[in-house]
């Protein structure tokens, strides 16, 4: 049952329609007295409260029927209803303990999915004393792909991505650099209702304010200077599927604002046009950012960090789950395997100690590259300590002789450092280095004639 608490018939009527129409069923009341009344007899599954009621609209009495609620059902989730204009009060509820937020007026597939997902997580939420499955049993119920990791907290990470990503819930993924946060977002979607439909990636970071409403929510032609066909944006692309909001916490403050307005109607208008557009999305989001301090600071919204952080899954570093850096370098290796045609690589006993006391602060990225270079100056499938070692020290070298200053060259003297340097960073590999610069072996090969280098 769902309970609907309002003080305009007029809404919980509608609301009741609704739902009904979804296949809930719903009680209503205008009273909280009376609400609070129901929620002592009769079991509940969710609450849908207006924030204002005897036309008060400073949204006290909501907070007071909020706590009360909290205080008599603590479980039941709770999704507030207030105007848009009245966010910040709706902030206040989520600090309080509401599970979501709509704002009036509403889309009926924003209510309901704010239903199914308040729900949802009802039957997902993680205790303190919930135990925590193996790998094998997680992996029987989910698809978590080449997510590697066997120790505690990465099983308690893994077990809360399973919970929650059958719901629609806005999960915000953080972490430091390098811990793997895109896969996160790719085993949420892997795992939902959404499966099969699209995933969209957006780094956030890489787009500029001028850009953003073009690249988010796409242009008709005409719509400015070059805009010469029409063009999708990134929600029109991740329409009835997810999109995953890489960066976040690089985004400027104009841009925060349109992000918001549409993450919270679900609605946008396309550059160029007068027309709003609904979109059925799932919003995944991600930072090494610390979002929490940066409200304090006044660099991010408040009320957008609530929009996209209704569940929180954080990815521990590698320092903090060193059993797991052995695993992960023989996952690493068995692809490296296949791409260089070398086989079944390993590791000694020695290198496994060696890479488990390492502080890898760049976390499974910067491992990911230091396999990668072992298994390029080793002669052996095994890899050992030496492997290693060797490697770093090539890097050290390359690092430690740098390209002059941009302005004291010719581009001929530019492009010979950057064939030079690359030469000494992928150890005389023809196809990497070609790779990595963007070219074909051949157009290497002329440039290595032309710098009179030599291999």
């Amino acid at each position: 049952m769902i309970l609907l608490i309002d003080d305009d018939r007029s809404v919980t009527a509608s609301l009741a329609l609704l739902l009904k129409q979804a296949g809930y069923g719903s009680t209503t009341t205008d009273s909280p007295a009376r609400a609070l009344d129901a929620l002592r007899r009769e079991p509940c599954e969710l609450v849908i409260q207006d924030m204002n009621f005897s036309r008060r609209t400073s949204g006290d009495e909501g907070m007071q029927l909020l706590a009360d609620i909290k205080a008599i059902r603590p479980d039941v989730p709770v999704i507030l209803i207030t105007a848009w204009g009245s966010i910040d009060l709706a902030v206040r509820g989520m600090k309080a303990g509401a599970a979501d937020f709509i704002t009036k007026p509403w889309s009926n597939q924003q209510v309901v999915q704010a239903v199914r997902t308040g729900i949802g997580l009802e039957s997902t939420a993680l205790r303190a004393d919930t135990p925590t499955p193996s790998r094998d049993a997680l992996d029987e119920q989910h698809d978590f792909g080449n997510l590697v990791g066997q120790s505690l907290a990465m099983r308690r990470t893994l077990q809360l991505v399973g919970r929650v990503a059958p719901t629609d819930a806005s999960v915000l993924i953080t972490g430091e650099s390098g811990t793997g946060k895109e896969l996160v977002a790719e085993a949420l979607h892997r795992n939902s209702r959404r499966a099969g439909r699209p995933f969209v990636k957006v780094n956030l970071g890489g787009i500029s304010s001028s850009l953003f409403e073009s690249e988010m929510f796409g242009h008709v032609r005409g719509a400015f200077t070059d805009a010469r066909v029409d063009r999708k944006g990134r929600f029109d692309l991740a329409h009835t599927g997810t999109i995953f909001l890489d960066e976040i916490g690089d985004l400027d403050p104009a841009s925060q604002v349109k992000m918001l307005r549409v993450l919270q109607d679900r609605t946008f208008e396309v550059l160029g046009s007068s027309v709003r557009r609904e979109v059925d999305i799932r919003v995944v989001s991600a930072t090494n950012r610390p979002l929490a301090d940066m409200v304090v600071g006044g660099a991010f919204r408040e009320d957008l960090l609530y929009r996209i952080n209704l569940i929180n899954v954080h990815l521990p570093p590698l320092r903090e789950r060193r059993e797991d850096i052995p695993l992960v370098a023989m996952s690493v290796l068995q692809v490296i395997g296949q791409v260089y045609g070398r086989g079944t690589l390993g590791l000694t006993d020695r290198a496994r100690t060696w890479l488990e006391r390492q502080p890898w602060p760049g976390n499974i990225r910067q491992l990911r590259q230091a396999v990668e270079r072992a298994v390029l100056v080793s002669s052996t499938p095994v890899l050992d300590v030496d492997d290693f070692t060797v490697s770093q020290q090539m890097e050290t070298r390359a690092a430690s002789d740098p390209l002059p200053p941009v302005g004291t060259m010719t581009m001929d003297e530019m492009e010979r450092g950057m064939i030079v340097k690359a030469l000494r960073h992928h150890d005389g590999n023809i196809s990497r280095v070609a790779e990595s610069l963007g070219l074909s072996r051949a157009a290497l090969y002329r440039r290595l004639e032309k710098y009179e280098i030599s291999v």
